[in-house]
């Protein structure tokens, strides 16, 4: 059987979708980018919000057309999407042969077993992921399932459930099978990495989970990816300030500046403690960089709490900002607020934090011309040129930083570039003075301290 995934919303569904094809892997289905020449394909879905989830239905016709046209035999639908409206799709889209949400991935295997698209004995794979992404050297390590967090326009809680914090050998031991496969960057990934932990209750964090990567792996570069202020702890600023692995980089999401708004949302921060643990990080974290994320539009937001936004962003000067147009979700808190807030003018709003935050990202990166700065290469381009990113800038968000091909500097390697230019307010341009950390031929092997406990697919989440 040819299988194709098709992976929309956050990078949380990528480690989903690498899981599910090394599960299919195992029963000797082959994977493939082509959608046209599958057997099967499954639309990873998202439900975050309404943008997401056309772009998931979207993406389910397609595969349906393949299929009445004759060549896909099977398309299946899984995802967070599913989990919150499988009656209604079912319903809607007959073409779909089953649908499975995301308690459910436990039956995939089983129910294209079912079918006969797979065979019965499994076959050897090379670990409890397959990957899946453009660039091999660089993975998502999701270290924890759902969220505890109230807040009052988001529907993960409905869609992920509870928070659960994977076990801290468990996540190492993957961990370890991503450098096997290449890694040389981890992006560490969860609804909120600072809750790590605290439903286990046995003393290990977030530090600690990090303290076990350092040690356990010789992954160059480790970076955090959605974290919430309150879970800026001294003992993690003061890991991250002293490993240099761990890259000065977090991603903050503060999504409002009026208390007023964040009131209404149920978000647990507010102005000052937000503002005072901006602060802290930039303190304790040499030359951090710190992105956020916001909601414009939400329900009861005034011209006047939009102004609050703008100069608080003016004032805070994060290095990037993503912002999003409020859609109401169903059974969220905030579905059965008022949606008073007119589209355009929603728009209008995040046209002015987009432009605004266009020139501060312009003016936080020319502090770096001239400076030499860690990169690591992505990506050829053809005619002598590469693309690589600095220690600031995440993969796939924050911009590229483009140099010239030296010897030594292949996708994966780790390189000094001096920054000489900053282009269209979100990339640099660079030279490349040494290639520090060459990618290897093979993965490297370490003795491990760690129990090597058998994990299978079923045992990260489920």
């Amino acid at each position: 059987m040819k299988v194709s995934v098709i992976t929309l919303g956050c990078d949380k569904n990528t480690v989903d979708t690498e899981r599910y094809l090394a599960a299919l892997a195992d029963r000797g289905a082959e994977p493939t980018d082509d959608m046209a020449d599958a057997d099967v394909v499954i639309v990873n879905t998202c439900g975050f919000i309404d943008a997401a989830k056309q772009e998931s239905i979207d993406a389910i016709v397609e595969a349906g057309r393949l299929k009445e046209s004759g060549g896909v035999r099977a398309v299946v639908a899984v995802g967070c999407m599913v989990q919150r409206h499988k009656a209604e799709l079912e319903e809607a889209l007959p073409e779909v042969d089953f649908f499975l949400g995301t308690s459910e991935v436990d039956r995939l295997v089983p129910e294209l077993e079912a079918r006969g698209f797979i065979d019965e004995a499994p076959a050897v794979h090379p670990g409890v992921r397959l990957f899946s992404g453009g660039l091999p050297h660089v993975r998502y390590l999701k270290v924890s399932e759902g969220c505890d967090h109230g807040c009052a326009f988001c529907a993960i809680p409905l869609m992920r459930g509870k928070h659960r914090s994977f076990a801290l050998a468990d996540v190492v031991r993957e961990a370890q099978l991503l450098e096997a496969q290449g890694a040389r960057e981890l992006n560490l990934v969860a609804q909120d990495l600072a809750h790590y932990g605290r439903d286990v209750r046995d003393g290990r964090g977030l530090p600690e989970l990090l303290e076990a990567l350092v040690r356990e792996t010789s992954v160059p570069w480790i970076r955090l990816l959605y974290l919430y202020a309150t879970g800026m702890t001294p003992k993690l600023l003061e890991l991250m300030a002293r490993e240099p692995r761990i890259v000065p980089y977090l991603d903050m999401p503060m999504q409002h500046a009026s208390d007023a708004v964040l009131a209404r949302m149920r978000r647990p921060e507010r102005q000052r403690t937000i503002r005072e643990r901006v602060a802290r990080v930039r303190d304790a974290v040499p030359d951090v960089a710190i992105r956020t994320t916001c909601i414009v539009g939400f329900p009861g937001e005034s011209d006047a709490d939009f102004e609050t936004l703008l100069a608080f962003l003016e004032e805070t000067q994060f290095d990037r900002v993503g912002v999003f147009t409020y859609s109401p979700q169903e059974g969220t808190r905030a579905f059965g607020m008022a949606d008073d807030v007119p589209d355009a003018v929603k728009r209008e709003r995040l046209e002015r934090v987009v432009e605004l935050q266009r020139q501060v990202t312009a003016e936080r990166y020319e502090r770096h011309i001239g400076r030499i700065a860690p990169a690591i290469i992505d990506r050829d381009e053809g005619g002598g040129v590469l693309q690589a990113r600095t220690v600031w800038q995440a993969d796939d968000v924050d911009g590229v930083t483009r140099v010239a091909a030296v010897a030594g500097a292949t996708p994966g390697a780790i390189v000094e570039v001096r920054l000489d230019d900053v282009v269209d307010d979100y990339d640099f341009a660079g030279t490349i003075t040494a290639v520090t950390r060459p990618m290897p031929k093979s993965a490297p092997v370490r003795a491990r301290s760690l129990p090597m406990v058998g994990a299978t697919v079923g045992s990260f989440g489920r």
